[in-house]
């Protein structure tokens, strides 16, 4: 059974984009996820199809009518009735790589790609929406940011990458900033691998490449860092 994914959006024909090349591209080929896109337009109302309207209380931009988005919702989940109703939007919980494995080990996911300023209030509290976030920054739609977590997750799905361990290691997967990469050739520019990654010592290879994460992650995440020594020192302490 494939990783269902649906899309409500004034532009579908944005989707797959980028999602249809590369690594999703083929998963998406080999129907390890499928993608459904709903055209919010066709739930609009009026002559001229509205969409959104002034905002209540006054205040600049537009809104999306609660009638509208309640009805496109209520298709999509007519259409796959247990998917999760995903939100865009810059005030959500700004997603995590927790966050984007248990969307991976569900069933799929609704994403809801706002345009304008927001939608209607009522509609998040009447259908259930969990408000999501992909950084503290405004896009001009959700449709991005909804790429940015489908390739997120995506790629957690099994099958779609080559190796079983290939993410293990990266950023975020152990509370820590990924470490430092390097390939051939030996020397370039002046500059050369560091010794210990071409030593055949495995043991200082992991050694080195936890320091590095750790001090990568120190400097420019301290976020992270305090969370990590945090766990680390519980996990001391249960030991």
């Amino acid at each position: 059974m494939s990783w269902n994914a649906q899309i409500i959006s004034l532009y579908p024909d944005f989707f797959p984009g980028p999602l249809g090349q590369s690594l999703s591209g083929r998963a998406l080929d080999r129907e390890i996820w499928s993608l459904e896109t709903l055209n919010l337009r066709d739930f609009g109302v009026g002559r001229h199809a509205d969409v959104d309207d002034t905002p209540a209380g006054g205040g600049p931009g537009m809104v999306l009518r609660a009638d509208v988005c309640g009805a496109a919702i209520d298709e999509a989940r007519r259409r796959q009735p247990n998917l999760p109703l995903l939100i865009m939007s810059p005030r959500g919980a700004p997603l995590t790589q927790k966050r984007a494995h248990q969307l991976a080990n569900g069933p799929g996911a609704l994403f809801f790609c706002g345009r304008f300023e927001a939608l209607d209030e009522r509609v998040i509290d009447a259908r259930g929406g969990e408000e999501i976030s992909i950084g503290d920054y405004i896009l001009s739609g959700g449709d991005i940011a909804a790429m940015a977590i489908l390739d997120a997750v995506i790629r957690l799905l099994p099958g779609v990458m080559g190796a079983s361990t290939s993410a293990d290691e990266e950023s975020f997967e152990n509370g820590l900033l990924e470490y430092p990469h390097f390939t051939r050739p030996a020397e370039w520019e002046g500059r050369v691998i560091p010794e210990i990654l071409t030593s055949g010592d495995h043991g200082a290879v992991d050694r080195w490449r936890r320091e590095q994460a750790e001090k990568l992650t120190q400097f420019r995440r301290p976020d992270l860092w305090a969370e990590y020594r945090k766990k680390s020192e519980k996990t001391r302490d249960e030991g």
